[in-house]
């Protein structure tokens, strides 16, 4: 190692000051600062001694509480993951039985449900139900169109043919023989209706046909359509091996007044289709028909006397239909317009909601008695020709059922049904085609209307309780 000069002296110069220092102190004091500086060696080395040993004790204290403290979140974690283990399993097995429990329960109301559907079908002729369903369908189609497109009419439509097919169930269920002890009961009571309406009945548009009983109001005329046929039938069958001339008198009454009392509201056409289906009951009783040639030409022959007591405008309606040209914005105009529409339809019609007579306005009634020159000028001969077939199915099924009959009461009323069924469509269809009065008959099944259309469906549920009950039937 090499100095400079400069250092060299620099050391000479701190020696020096140290000799000089030594110098002046004598051999005592050099003892006494010496042994001062060894206690407080001792001292400074003996405490730190101490604060390193308790530095190490609270090192190791930390160290075995760290260790601790690592233990015990290593045993939650261990519990946890314990725990979650059980619980994963207890939800999978939770989770294995809702899947099992709802298996169990799909499969008990799956056949819950088709124990329904099989008892829902049990009194119900599916053959005459899809012919119904069918022109149902048509009819609503021909409403919106008829309607100029109002959902609302539909969806009242709607509401009506569901309360007829409850009404339907409910009576298919019902066994022929409650109706045929029930039949004298609910005709009398149609009948003291039809005097409550003379005296008490609501008048409407120059008609006096609805009757107020509190919460609603009702058309007891309605009533007889079905009450009528089924008093006939229990009268008739009951004198089934003892009938005579006079029991044929005797059961032409049951018709003949209430049609006189509703003619007399008026309501022309309810009271022709009582009439027809009275005069069904009795043709297919086999009245002789000696009788009814008689009956006719007595008919005829009184048919002064019944011009006399019409109102005016059934005489014009009447007298219209020879030339609907005397008075085309009058009584002339419902057939006018729907001969119009008719024959604009052509052979395949102008198409769904494409009918400028309906659509228009030009075409009065087109909702109610007038709806089947809608469909005949949207669908054509060809539509027409398609629906009248629907309709055929359905009056051959139900003179089907009515051959299928096991007793006179149920063999006359099946029939009536069917037969007065297709007077409904006759009489519409005659009418809008201007070869017959307007008397304001609705197309059954596809009209507008609540009452019909339950009345209907209540009289399909019968024909179809005839057919379901039919040994039932025989044997009692």
């Amino acid at each position: 190692m090499e100095f400079s000069l400069f250092e060299i002296l620099a050391i000479f110069q701190k020696v020096d000051l140290i000799s000089r220092f030594l110098a002046k102190i004598d051999i005592a004091d050099f003892l006494m600062i010496a042994t001062v500086l060894g206690v407080i060696y001792t001292k400074l080395n003996s405490g730190a001694n101490k604060i390193t040993n308790n530095v190490d004790t609270q090192i190791t204290s930390l160290k075995a509480d760290t260790a601790k403290a690592f233990n015990a979140f290593d045993n939650k974690i261990d519990e946890l993951k314990k725990d979650s283990t059980t619980r994963f399993t207890d939800f999978d097995k939770k989770i294995d039985d809702f899947k099992l429990e709802s298996k169990e329960r799909l499969t008990e109301n799956t056949k819950s449900i088709k124990e329904m559907g099989i008892a829902l079908q049990k009194n119900i002729d599916s053959t005459l139900m899809v012919f119904i369903s069918s022109a149902l369908v048509v009819g609503l189609f021909t409403l919106y169109s008829a309607s100029g497109r109002n959902i609302i009419l539909v969806l009242n439509q709607l509401f009506y043919i569901g309360l007829g097919f409850i009404l339907l169930w409910i009576t298919a269920k019902i066994h022929p023989k409650y109706y045929e002890k029930l039949a004298l009961p609910i005709y009398i009571l149609g009948l003291l209706l039809l005097l409550g309406v003379m005296f008490f009945g609501q008048s409407s548009h120059g008609a006096k046909r609805w009757l107020n009983v509190g919460l609603f109001k009702m058309q007891p005329s309605e009533i007889m359509r079905i009450a009528v046929p089924i008093a006939m039938a229990w009268y008739l069958s009951k004198r089934e091996n003892k009938r005579h001339a006079i029991d044929y008198v005797i059961a032409s009454l049951f018709f003949i007044l209430p049609v006189i009392l509703i003619i007399n509201q008026p309501d022309l056409g309810t009271g022709l289709l009582i009439a027809a289906s009275g005069f069904y009951i009795l043709f297919l009783a086999g009245l002789n028909w000696k009788f009814i040639v008689g009956g006719g030409i007595g008919l005829f022959s009184l048919i002064p006397f019944i011009w006399t007591h019409l109102h005016d405008y059934q005489k014009n309606r009447v007298l219209i239909l020879l030339d609907p040209s005397q008075d085309p914005l009058g009584s002339g105009y419902h057939t006018i317009q729907s001969s119009i529409a008719m024959g604009s339809g052509g052979l395949i019609g102008k198409g769904w909601l494409n009918g400028s007579q309906g659509q228009l306005d030009f075409l009065p009634e087109r909702t109610t008695d007038f709806i089947f020159a809608v469909f005949s000028e949207e669908f054509g001969l060809l539509g027409n020709l398609l629906l009248l077939g629907l309709f055929a199915l359905i009056i051959a099924r139900s003179l089907m059922i009515a051959s299928q009959a096991k007793n006179t009461f149920t063999r006359l009323l099946a029939a009536n049904i069917g037969l007065t069924f297709f007077t409904y469509i006759f009489i519409n269809i005659a009418m809008v085609s201007g070869i017959m009065p307007v008397v304001g008959v609705p197309l059954p099944l596809i009209s507008f209307g609540g009452t019909s259309m339950t009345i209907i469906l209540i009289s399909f549920g019968i024909l179809m309780s005839v057919h379901t009950h039919k040994e039932l039937v025989g044997s009692s």
